[in-house]
């Protein structure tokens, strides 16, 4: 393999902020913590309480680590690109932090699938749900999404590694994607293309077929329940989950199945900006808002929390006026 020209990479960012740089780092800044902080709250939520030890809350859970190891890949340094005008990395470490947005895109592709395929069951099937959705056959929806999220993107890395990169090493870019990368390389690069398609193919547009399918399901069935009450409650059961599709599937349809040519930089940065900051944000947001069950598990839990302090305070009291009394 041949020597590459380039050892590091420059990341452009969002350039011609100048003024505002101040007001959009903290904005960012402000959107990064509240997603770390959300999405822990929804694993401690459901740790914690045993009504929500179920596949679809299990489902959950592995979204929202998903959720935290993405924002935590790309937003810091995106923080650092827009306080100093872009960022510099080395290619190792640009072709790493590819690595983890690729796996956790197509992990979180993955994870919508088996939670529309739950809410599918629980819905459409709801006798047979406990024996087809058993704790092993959830563990095991859980174990294969994370297993082929990150070994398809492995694969990816390794014929990536194999590439001849000698352009020049500007990214106009606020982390490295495939196609600003696969831009920096004189190799030639079809073969790549190829296999990088038929992988996008695997694990955006069939599960996003399969979801499809799902909810048409979900609908047939849910438009035969004569009451009108009882068609909202099956709604409400996946409605978070569908909005969540929404945003995610819109956003990546828009940046990978749509062609490059003719699309501004900008929009296209903007579109990226859906699925690699909003959407960890709003993940948490939207289910802790429009779920019951996740709601009255954060009241259990800030009762007991405030409880546990309130009777803290008053034993520590206790005890020092007793010591003063003496």
């Amino acid at each position: 393999m041949e020597e590459n020209n380039i050892t590091s990479v420059l990341l452009l960012g969002f350039p011609g902020l100048h003024s505002f740089r101040i007001l959009i780092f903290l904005l960012i800044l402000m959107i990064y913590c509240v997603t770390i902080c959300g999405n822990l709250l929804v694993i401690t939520l459901v740790s914690y309480s045993k009504n929500l030890h179920c596949p679809m809350y299990i489902f959950l859970t592995q979204l929202t680590m998903s959720d935290i190891i993405l924002s935590s890949n790309i937003v810091p340094n995106m923080l650092h690109g827009v306080l100093n005008n872009g960022s510099s990395m080395s290619l190792s470490g640009c072709i790493t932090q590819f690595f983890f947005f690729g796996s956790c895109e197509g992990l979180e592709c993955l994870l919508l699938t088996v939670m529309s395929y739950d809410r599918y069951l629980a819905i459409c099937r709801p006798l047979h749900y406990n024996s087809l959705m058993t704790p092993l056959v959830c563990l095991m929806f859980v174990l294969l999404s994370w297993l082929i999220g990150f070994s398809l993107t492995i694969i990816e890395i390794i014929n990536m590694s194999k590439l001849h990169f000698c352009r020049s090493n500007v990214i106009d870019h606020f982390f490295c994607d495939f196609d600003p990368i696969l831009d920096l390389s004189c190799s030639n690069i079809l073969t790549f293309q190829i296999y990088a398609l038929f992988i996008g193919f695997f694990v955006i547009v069939c599960p996003f077929f399969i979801i499809s399918i799902s909810y048409a399901y979900i609908v047939h069935t849910v438009l035969k329940i004569q009451s009108i009450i009882g068609r909202q409650k099956a709604f409400s059961t996946c409605g978070s989950h569908l909005t969540v599709v929404s945003i995610f599937y819109g956003a990546l349809f828009s940046v990978y199945l749509t062609p490059r040519k003719g699309k501004s930089i900008t929009l296209h940065k903007t579109l990226s900006l859906m699925y690699t900051v909003v959407t960890p944000l709003t993940n948490p947001v939207i289910y802790c808002l429009r779920n019951k069950d996740i709601k009255e598990a954060f009241r259990k839990v800030f009762f007991y929390v405030f409880y546990g302090m309130y009777e803290s305070y008053n034993k520590f009291f206790s005890i020092n006026m007793g010591n003063v009394e003496r």
